[in-house]
């Protein structure tokens, strides 16, 4: 209850058109999926109002049939399913009320049978609450180093053009990418002392501790020393024929996590609304799936890798305290660490808010 409550917040905007109060009503909407692929699409208003919901799906977030409603609700019910044995085509959906107030909406995470952490970073809303993030246009996630048959259907599905790959040399000949459909740009940023981490593992010489050190000194690097690549890979949003774009590297939380909240803050989005984003990798990387690297390792050892696997909002923000330490703020940082001219950023803008 605690987690959908957060993200009822998370996801909320105040529409411009008026209501019964004389003010525009607020509208937290939230779509999540069941354990069987369901979407259980939920919402709030506030101030409180009466009527109707009619929710309408496509398989695009910019395209709906508003002829054929899929579900009726009364907006009071708050809650609505939509029940489908399909995991594969992904869906999107517009909430009306009483055919006067709209919201669309999407199940950021997509399920995948063999990739990590994949998820639409659409529907963040800038500072000012009136553009946001569109659907369907920007994914993040870990690897494609093995894709079942139904998760290429599902990139397929996707639409993915291009793929950022953000992982290092190193990593990328021990696991290539599998996926054919989609350009893959190969922009490294290497894992520092990964092999010095991997031997202390190993010998049971780390502890959780040094597995903090280790990830603060990460993310400080990005700001330090991978500037470069990171506005590098910046670049290639401005390109809207590269649209959808997937950015990713091992788990889709550190150097994507970073890249992400640069973009976002190109947009305008809060560093709030950032942080929140970034730290949905918790609750999207499948630890389970991991723990074999951890089966014969002494008690440290295995809460360091715990360290390691989870996004932590103290490193992102250590990130940020760097950029504003170093450059004055984000925004500067941009121009002059990421070499993202203002005319540029109103490109990102135009190509993915609206």
């Amino acid at each position: 209850m605690i987690l959908e409550r957060f993200l009822f917040l998370f996801t909320s905007v105040t529409l411009l058109a008026g209501c019964s109060s004389g003010r525009a009503p607020e509208i937290h909407a939230l779509c999540l999926r069941d354990d069987i692929g369901n979407y259980i699409i939920k919402w709030e208003t506030d101030p409180h109002t009466d009527g109707a919901m009619k929710l309408y799906v496509s398989d695009t977030p910019d395209s709906f049939d508003m002829s054929n409603p899929c579900g009726y609700a009364n907006i009071n019910d708050g809650r609505l399913t939509y029940i489908t044995n399909d995991n594969i085509t992904r869906k999107y959906f517009l909430l009306s009320f009483n055919d006067k107030y709209y919201r669309t909406v999407g199940a950021r995470s997509v399920q995948m049978d063999s990739v990590q952490n994949l998820r639409d970073i659409g529907g963040y809303f800038d500072e000012h609450g009136k553009r946001k993030t569109q659907w369907g246009k920007v994914f993040r996630s870990g690897e494609l180093k093995s894709l079942s048959r139904n998760d290429t259907t599902r990139l397929q599905n996707l639409g993915i053009r291009t793929v950022i790959d953000l992982r290092g040399e190193d990593e990328i000949a021990l696991a290539p990418e599998k996926y054919a459909g989609a350009n893959i740009i190969s922009i490294p940023i290497p894992v520092r002392d990964k092999e010095l981490v991997r031997h202390r593992l190993e010998e049971g010489r780390m502890r959780k501790g040094d597995g903090l050190v280790f990830m603060q000194d990460t993310y400080l690097r990005y700001v330090t020393e991978d500037s470069e690549q990171f506005g590098k890979a910046l670049k290639v949003f401005l390109d809207k024929d590269n649209y959808p774009i997937l950015v990713n590297c091992s788990l889709g939380k550190d150097r994507v996590g970073f890249l992400t909240a640069m973009l976002l803050s190109a947009l305008d989005v809060p560093e709030e609304t950032i942080m929140k984003d970034y730290m949905v990798s918790n609750s999207n990387i499948n630890i389970g799936q991991l723990a074999c690297m951890a089966r014969d390792l002494n008690t440290d050892a295995q809460e360091t890798i715990t360290v390691l696997l989870n996004a932590n909002e103290t490193w992102l923000d250590l990130a940020f305290n760097k950029i504003k330490k170093e450059y004055g703020s984000t925004d500067k940082y941009l121009s002059q660490g990421l070499h993202l001219s203002e005319k540029e950023r109103n490109t990102l803008k135009d190509i993915i808010l609206y």
